[in-house]
Formats: structure tokens, C-alpha cells, sequence
């Protein structure tokens, strides 16, 4: 044990958990802890949850990663010397000026503000929103919900008109209770997740404000994702307070933990759905492709843009035939199921079960199998779903190309789908590009580390993050993939069956 060594509090409040994790100066984990997060559904569609469970789930979180560090690695927490906050973005809640919630945290899942969507979309408000946002007008994001609750709610509409509402997404609201109000920032990455931040001036947009009707809100001092946020000692949990030295929304830590640092990088975050994020440097681009265009992550003086891509259906797809089919026990199976054929046999699966994200937003196509024959079997299928993974990233990275004039240099991706080798290959086959895995789960909680380093100077820059001793497992093309680029051709004509 070196007792000169200092350690970064990572904080990743998640929208089904809270995951702490306690890295060192070599971005290596030495304790962690994860705490359940209950969500609520009041009815359907609607998704919230309890702004006070959730901080006192942060709380719980810190606590037993922090018992865990002592026991393992050290009882001097003094040691621990900075914090970053990662967040589940587009969720936000309101609150008094003495910090008492106005209403329950309203989950991005929500879909309370679907007619409002409807509405604006045919009004003349859309084109502006999205020059202006970089967004499109979705219930996703936290403007429509907002208008939501200032319509269906009087007290909550009377609060804002009184400029006595307090807005926050859950990294703001976790810093003013950290800070026992003294703190009251975001940072450009959640702010531009609102509807409400212009991404050209990198302010809160008066005029969207007030076309919305919730001028009089009170919106807190957007910052880079690397600055000095604030202090607290946890309720106590540390001797002393530690700097609270970086906020940032989880997509995009997790583009900046897998070392998203410059344009034509890109991260892909395989799970029930897929978030893809490009790194365009230090130009916005206006998507016309059906991307949105976002804030990848910033420093004091620096801020990378991003375009984002939303796959709607990605390892939910391996589940439903493991399920709903029967086709295997395991997921872990499917590998060796796609490889015991020699190809797919003219097997498609378009997996529109709850329509298809970029770029085509077809949210009403229904899911199909395409091209099976008598001499298909279920390894086919499975061997189908599997590519199907592949073709939607394919489909968004090509957008995204097209829409930037920035080639991709190569993929890193993350998540559950990442331990599948017959994936990673297939996806390197049609990208023609590498394809890399840094080997961790808690990439977001990294890179909110990372950024709360660089804030401290436990870390000098970007470059030396760079070169930091992660175990990164990349696989390259193959020298012939051409069968990846026929069959790809093949699931564009699928695509165009159902759309």
C-alpha cells in the first residue's frame, strides 16, 4: 500500500442502480459497490421515481464502496481526494428554494408527453428546436415533460411563474443535496439533453423558454464536465469534504472512459438498446440523417461535439428468442450457434418490435424474419439476430459518415453483447474498421473519474489518459469480409420490405 497514493470517487447514478467505484492514479478499480434504484409507475406510460430515494441511494452506494476500500486497500480516506458524478441524463426533477421537491423525479422512459410532441411537431417549432438544441422533439428528452407537469399540474405551473421552481437533472439535484444547497450547476452534457440549451452559445435559450412558457424557471450555471463543483463529506462518510470535480451524463462518460478523445472515434453501448456516439471534434454537425447532435464531453476551453444514434432494439432481441422461443437456455449460446452455420442462409430478422431507431424512425414498423426455407434451422434465426445487431450499428455509423464527412477510425463498444466474439467479428467485418473492448463494465463511473482527475491533477491530460495501463481486446477485420458486405446488402432490402 502506498500511502502517498490518491484515489478518484466515481459516482454513476443509473436509473435501475447507483454503482461507486474507487479508481487509482493507473485508472485501475479497487473497490466498488452498487445499490438497487426502485422506479415507479404511477400508470401506463409513466415512469418515476423518489428524488429523496435517490439520493439516499447515492448515499448507501458511497457508504459500502467506501467500507470496501478500507478493508482492501486503506482506512486513510483522506486519500480519496476528488469525486465525478455520472447520471442517468434527460431524467430531472423540481424542487422549492429550501430544497423540497415539487414532484417525483420524472425517469427519461417517461412517454407522458407524447400528444405535446404531436403537437409541436406540427407547428412550426421543430426546425428550431433542432437548430437551436441539436435535438429533435421526442418524449426522451426533459422539455415535453416539463410542459407536461405545468399543464397538469397548477401548483407545480404556479411555483414556475413565481420564479420559485428549481429545475434539475439528477446530477444537479445530487450536488445541491451534497452541497446542502450551496451548489447549483450542471454540466454542457446533461443541459443539452433539456430542450432547453442552445449548443451554439452553450447557454440556456431565453427564446425556447419562453415559447415553452416556463421563462420564470430557475435553470442552473451550466459548466464544462471538468470543474470545481463543489465540496461535501457525504453525510459524514468522509473526515473531511472532497472536491466534487466533475458531472457528466453516463452516454457520454462512457464515450470519454472508452477514450473517445478526438473526431472519428465512436463508442457503441450494446444493451437492451444500443447508444452509438461519434466524436466530431470541435464542429457541431447538423444531422440529416435522423442523428441527434449533442455535447460528447468538454474541458475548461475545449468542448467535442458529438452525433448520437438511438437503436431501439438490440440484446432485448436475444431475449425475446430465448423467451418468448425457446431457442436456447443461455445467451452464452448463441455464439457457438452462429458459427455452426456457414453463413445465414438468407435469413434476415428485422428487429422492429417496438419500431426502428436511426436512421430510419419508423416507430410503427413491426418486427419480422425474412428469406427462411425449408432447409433453415433455428441456428439460422439465432445466427440472424445476432447480425442484426451488426446491420443497425452499420446503419447508424454510415449515417453518421455521410451527415460528417468523418470517417470512422475505429469502434469501442461496451456492454453485456460485448462478451459475444461472433458479434464483435461480424461487427468489425462490416465496419471495416477495429473494433475494441477496454475489458471493463464501469465505463461511465471511468469516465467520470477521468474528468475528476484531470480536474485535480491526479491526471495531466488527455494524452496521458491515452496511455493509461487498460486491458483493451480489439479485433480487426478480416482480410475478406466481402460476404459481410453481400449479406449487409441483403438486410437493406429486408429493411425496405418493412418500411
Amino acid at each position: 500500500m502506498n500511502m502517498n497514493e490518491s484515489y478518484v470517487l466515481a459516482v454513476d447514478q443509473g436509473t435501475s442502480a447507483t454503482k461507486t467505484v474507487v479508481f487509482d492514479a493507473q485508472s485501475r478499480i479497487v473497490a466498488k459497490a452498487t445499490e438497487p434504484l426502485t422506479s415507479y409507475f404511477p400508470q401506463p406510460g409513466f415512469v418515476e421515481q423518489d428524488p429523496l430515494e435517490i439520493y439516499q441511494n447515492v448515499i448507501a452506494s458511497v457508504k459500502s464502496c467506501l467500507e470496501r476500500f478500507q478493508e482492501a486497500v486503506s482506512n486513510d480516506l483522506t486519500q480519496i481526494k476528488t469525486c465525478g458524478i455520472s447520471n442517468q441524463r434527460e431524467t430531472f426533477l423540481l424542487w422549492n428554494d429550501s430544497g423540497r421537491p415539487l414532484c417525483n423525479a420524472i425517469v427519461w422512459q417517461c412517454k407522458r408527453s407524447i400528444e405535446i410532441c404531436n403537437r409541436l411537431k406540427t407547428s412550426d417549432s421543430e426546425k428550431e428546436v433542432n437548430d437551436r438544441t441539436g435535438l429533435i422533439i421526442d418524449p426522451y428528452f426533459s422539455g415535453t415533460k416539463l410542459i407536461w407537469l405545468c399543464q397538469n399540474d397548477p401548483a407545480i405551473k404556479n411555483a414556475i411563474e413565481a420564479g420559485k421552481a428549481f429545475f434539475g437533472t439528477i446530477d444537479t439535484w445530487l450536488l445541491f443535496k451534497l452541497t446542502k444547497g450551496q451548489s447549483y450547476f450542471t454540466d454542457y452534457t446533461n443541459a443539452c439533453r433539456t430542450l432547453f440549451f442552445n449548443i451554439n452559445g452553450l447557454q440556456w435559450d431565453a427564446c425556447l423558454l419562453d415559447k415553452f412558457g416556463v421563462r420564470n424557471l430557475n435553470l442552473p450555471q451550466p459548466q464544462p464536465s471538468s470543474y470545481p463543483y463543489g465540496e461535501s463529506d457525504f453525510e459524514g462518510l468522509f473526515p473531511e469534504k472532497i472536491n466534487i470535480s466533475a458531472m457528466i451524463g453516463d452516454s457520454h462518460a462512457a464515450a470519454f472512459g472508452e477514450g473517445c478523445f478526438s473526431a472519428g472515434t465512436a463508442k457503441a453501448t450494446m444493451g437492451t438498446g444500443s447508444s452509438i456516439l461519434l466524436n466530431t471534434g470541435s464542429e457541431k454537425v447538423q444531422s440529416q440523417k435522423g442523428m441527434v447532435t449533442t455535447i460528447c464531453w468538454s474541458l475548461p476551453g475545449r468542448v467535442d461535439y458529438a452525433l448520437e444514434g438511438i437503436i431501439v432494439t438490440c440484446g432485448a432481441t436475444i431475449n425475446w428468442l430465448r423467451d418468448k422461443l425457446g431457442l436456447f437456455v443461455n445467451a452464452r449460446q448463441t455464439q457457438q450457434m452462429a458459427l455452426s452455420v456457414k453463413d445465414n442462409n438468407g435469413v434476415y430478422l428485422v428487429p422492429a418490435f417496438s419500431g426502428l431507431g436511426a436512421p430510419h424512425w419508423k416507430m410503427d414498423a413491426r418486427a419480422a424474419i425474412l428469406g427462411l426455407t425449408f432447409d433453415c434451422d433455428k441456428n439460422h434465426i439465432v445466427r440472424a439476430a445476432l447480425e442484426s445487431i451488426g446491420y443497425q450499428i452499420k446503419d447508424v455509423i454510415a449515417a453518421m459518415e455521410q451527415d460528417s464527412g468523418i470517417k470512422l477510425e475505429e469502434l469501442k463498444v461496451d456492454g453485456g453483447i460485448t462478451a459475444n466474439r461472433f458479434v464483435m467479428q461480424f461487427l468489425a467485418d462490416l465496419l471495416a474498421t477495429r473494433v475494441v473492448n477496454i475489458g471493463i463494465e464501469e465505463v461511465s463511473a471511468l469516465g467520470a473519474a477521468y474528468l475528476a482527475g484531470l480536474q485535480q491533477g491526479i491526471f495531466q491530460d488527455v494524452d496521458q489518459l491515452k496511455s493509461l495501463s487498460i486491458d483493451r481486446k480489439q479485433l480487426c477485420p478480416n482480410a475478406d469480409a466481402k460476404d459481410a458486405y453481400v449479406s449487409y446488402e441483403g438486410w437493406k432490402k429486408a429493411v425496405q420490405q418493412l418500411t
